[in-house]
């Protein structure tokens, strides 16, 4: 009882993040409203199990996210102009998404359900012999580390490089807009 009435309350607090960051004209605000989600995310995670996709939601969403959305912003307005055309078209969008996705959950197995085809693969067979046969006593460790272990090195270098490109882009915008304004002075 106590673990759903967390749940309920995170989970509350992030549609109400997610309204905030909707309805805020202020994008340093929202930046800062964006790593709150993505804190409250990862606090959800931690309550649901789920510990491993808990930390990288913290480190990716709210640590190297709000990093790079607080660089951009350097090179932006700080407040958003206001929209001329209607909400209506990505409001559908929107909702038609939801509903599919909703559509689609529809005939999932309960959660924790120990008959659900999860439970039956490879996963029986994770939790039987990865203690023996790594000597390791958690199985999520053991399988990101060891039987994942070059899809999760991928993961990591494909977050990396894309880290590393906004960078060099954001650079690059950095100096062309001095290059800009040194152009501006010497003509005036």
């Amino acid at each position: 009882m106590v673990e759903l009435l967390v749940d309920l309350t995170l989970f509350f607090m992030l549609v109400t993040t997610a309204i905030a960051i909707t309805y805020s004209r202020h994008l340093f605000g929202v930046v800062m409203m964006a790593g709150v989600f993505s804190l409250l995310s990862a606090m959800l995670l931690v309550s649901l199990d789920a510990v491993d996709v808990a930390f990288t939601e913290a480190a990716v969403g709210a640590g190297i996210s709000s990093v790079l959305m607080l660089s951009t912003l350097t090179l932006t307005a700080r407040i958003e102009k206001p929209s001329t055309r209607s909400p209506l078209i990505p409001l559908l969008v929107v909702t038609a998404t939801g509903a599919a996705i909703i559509y689609g959950t529809l005939d999932m197995p309960s959660f924790g359900d120990p008959n659900s085809p999860a439970q039956l693969g490879a996963a029986a067979q994770y939790l039987a012999n990865s203690p023996a046969d790594m000597h390791i006593p958690n199985v999520v460790t053991v399988v990101l580390a060891s039987y994942r272990g070059f899809d999760t090195l991928g993961e990591a270098a494909v977050v990396f490089t894309a880290g590393v490109g906004v960078l060099l882009l954001l650079s690059g915008l950095r100096r062309r807009r001095r290059r800009g304004d040194t152009d501006e002075k010497e003509t005036s």
